[in-house]
């Protein structure tokens, strides 16, 4: 795809509103360490907006491709309470 536009987009998502909605939500997705899901050297929104065209990145889906965070171990809790604890 040499150039993607939002009419390539609306095919996949109707309303101009939900599809800022979506590639906002993509791009910090992707801004957080989420994997693109295509081979892209562009700008986030770039990708995204790739992403939406090429009917990867729905409303349904969207939530799929969030990264995952692993869950804190009770010692990283404590140290990071330690970290904020004023010290006596």
């Amino acid at each position: 795809m040499a150039r993607v536009t939002v009419e390539d987009c609306l095919k996949v998502v109707p309303s101009r509103f939900r599809l800022i909605h979506l590639v906002i939500k993509r791009v910090k997705q992707l801004r957080e360490g989420a994997e693109p899901l295509i081979k892209s050297d562009n700008r986030e929104i770039v990708t995204a907006l790739r992403e939406v065209a090429a009917g990867l990145i729905t409303p349904e889906t969207i939530d799929r491709y969030a990264k995952k965070e692993k869950p804190a171990s009770p010692y990283d809790i404590s140290e990071i309470l330690k970290q904020k604890s004023p010290k006596l």
